[in-house]
């Protein structure tokens, strides 16, 4: 069909279990035609919703919405200055919309104009904490029952839940202790094993709670465990430590959730320092540079693991699965659940049944929304806790 140009695009500011959500609705020319995206950075909602109606949206105006590679790169450089989570998650919301609506114009899912399928369904994990041991033991078992395979087990939940001695007047935050964190972690697994034997895959999210000589040092501790994949054990900041870890351990490493710029996973994908990269998709800019960065990754080895928790709107989580069923490098897909109204906002958000999930098989991503249930669940512009990291003489720390 030709001849289609962007007509309106519009932010969609939701939060119907508490977390904020963004979603981008392009509307066309075509009476009918739309798609959504999701652009959802949680913790700075109100700055991306800025960027899309401020500036994406006339940009977008008039444009041919099936101009998918063309209308990524000219967004990405129209503000000079790139790559940074604001900016990515506006154009995510854009490019996950026009690839909607290019399903839409072809009457196929997304997954079949990535290349179709290359599995019926998609493993996840689910996350399993708790304050004490027989907790977390309680909530495996609770999800080996519900038939997953792949669990990621906590205990007190980030860095644990240790009492700190602050110093007097020291600041609010939240408190840990990084080395009696990493002192309980191969406890909690040891405790796991010998419990659930190795019939069943156990990750962990470090969180980048560990310097990288402490993070060596776990990584080792864990080899016994044999765990599916140890998570984010540093910060973006400190690439360099990939290869202290690499070069002693055998663990399998899995980063990226806050990756936002290409420099940061080219060298740790080619440089064979990681198993499996789990960028939150929004935050790189969508489908179509994590398509092409499940495919660098499928070069060196390395399997993917997008990130998939509660502040990814239920369409980013179709996007993840269409990626993940075209993918011949899948590895794994972090799982959140949908609340009753949350599917009630979302019709045709992805299900999950005996530990697959599974996208909604229409055109497009197969999520809609109703803008007017949406709108029954503002947004509420208050920073979450967990963020305010603090070791235990108060100092500031990397979440």
């Amino acid at each position: 069909m030709s001849g289609i140009t962007i007509r309106d695009v519009k932010t969609i500011l939701t939060a119907p279990d508490g977390i904020n959500l963004v979603v981008v609705k392009i509307e066309t020319s075509e009476p009918g035609l739309y798609g959504l995206g999701c652009a959802t950075f949680t913790q700075r909602y109100l700055t991306v919703a800025s960027a899309i109606d401020d500036y994406m949206k006339p940009f977008l105006i008039g444009k041919d919405p099936q101009r998918i590679e063309d209308i990524w790169q000219t967004a990405m450089v129209s503000s000079y200055w790139r790559n940074g989570p604001v900016l990515n998650n506006a154009i995510s919301g854009v490019d996950m919309a026009l690839w909607d609506i290019k399903g839409k114009l072809a009457g196929q899912p997304v997954y079949q104009l990535l290349g179709g399928k290359c599995r019926e369904g998609v493993a996840v994990y689910r996350h399993a904490d708790g304050r004490d041991l027989d907790e977390v033991e309680e909530n495996v078992r609770r999800f080996m029952e519900q038939g997953l395979r792949h669990i990621r087990c906590q205990w007190g939940g980030y860095g644990g839940s240790h009492a700190c001695a602050s110093p007097e007047h020291s600041q609010p935050g939240a408190y840990y202790d990084p080395d009696a964190y990493a002192r309980s972690v191969p406890q909690l697994f040891e405790r796991m094993r010998s419990t659930f034997g190795f019939g069943i895959e156990l990750l962990h999210d470090v969180h980048e709670r560990l310097s990288a000589i402490e993070a060596v040092r776990l990584a080792k501790q864990l080899e016994p465990y044999r765990l599916f994949f140890l998570e984010d054990p540093l910060a973006p900041e400190q690439l360099d430590g990939f290869r202290m870890i690499r070069a002693q351990s055998a663990t399998p490493i899995a980063m990226g959730e806050l990756f936002v710029h290409p420099q940061e996973w080219v060298p740790l994908i080619s440089g064979g320092l990681i198993d499996f990269i789990r960028c939150h998709i929004s935050a790189i800019g969508g489908i179509t540079p994590a398509r092409k960065l499940a495919a660098l990754s499928e070069a060196f080895g390395v399997r993917t693991a997008w990130h998939g928790p509660g502040d990814v709107s239920p369409v980013g989580h179709a996007a993840n699965l269409h990626l993940d069923l075209s993918s011949p490098n899948f590895g794994i897909q972090e799982w959140y659940p949908f609340s009753d109204r949350m599917r009630e906002v979302f019709p045709g958000a992805p299900a999950l049944r005996g530990g697959y999930a599974y996208v909604h098989e229409a055109p497009g991503l197969g999520v809609d929304i109703d803008e007017t249930l949406a709108a029954k669940y503002p947004c509420s512009n208050d920073l979450p806790a967990w963020t305010l990291a603090r070791l235990p003489d108060g100092s500031p720390a990397r979440p």
